[in-house]
């Protein structure tokens, strides 16, 4: 897994080869994207960039989504309400814990998984260019809040 510096830089390189400007508020993007564990939505990037940048438009946010979403370098999760939210820190297919009620995500760390890409190419002859794995759930936190509305 690379550093979030590293991801930031990756990223960078990438946007500036396609001819994008890098601004503070873009690499600000940059930043809290490669840093999120929680795979956050246009709307959460947005309040924390607008801290440090409080100029800065949401329209810049969709419009950097928009770019990094056209190269692959996200992975997004559709809601159906238009609530998506986005894996900025690792773009490589990988599997993912979802909870319904919350709709937070986390990354499901199991080595054998990570390989299934490989796996599945290996049993046909598909050229496999990407497959999701998510497991939804309840997460922990809803599980206790509903055990405790039970109570």
């Amino acid at each position: 897994m690379m550093t979030i510096e590293t991801r930031v830089q990756d990223l960078v390189e990438k946007l500036r080869s396609q001819d994008c400007r890098i601004t503070p508020q873009r690499l600000a993007i940059l930043h809290t994207l490669a840093a999120s564990h929680n795979h956050p939505s246009v709307e959460q990037i947005f309040e924390k960039v607008k801290g440090d940048f409080p100029t800065t438009s949401i329209a810049t946010v969709y419009k950097t989504i928009s770019l990094l979403k056209g190269m692959g370098e996200l992975i997004e999760f559709s809601f159906g309400d238009g609530s998506n939210h986005y894996d900025g820190r690792d773009p490589s297919p990988h599997p993912h814990f979802i909870c319904q009620i919350c709709r937070c995500i986390e990354d499901i760390e199991i080595p054998e998984l990570a390989r299934i890409g490989e796996q599945l190419a290996g049993h046909s002859d598909y050229l496999i260019t990407a497959f999701h794995i998510n497991a939804w759930g309840i997460c922990p936190a809803c599980q206790a809040v509903a055990e405790k509305k039970k109570a």
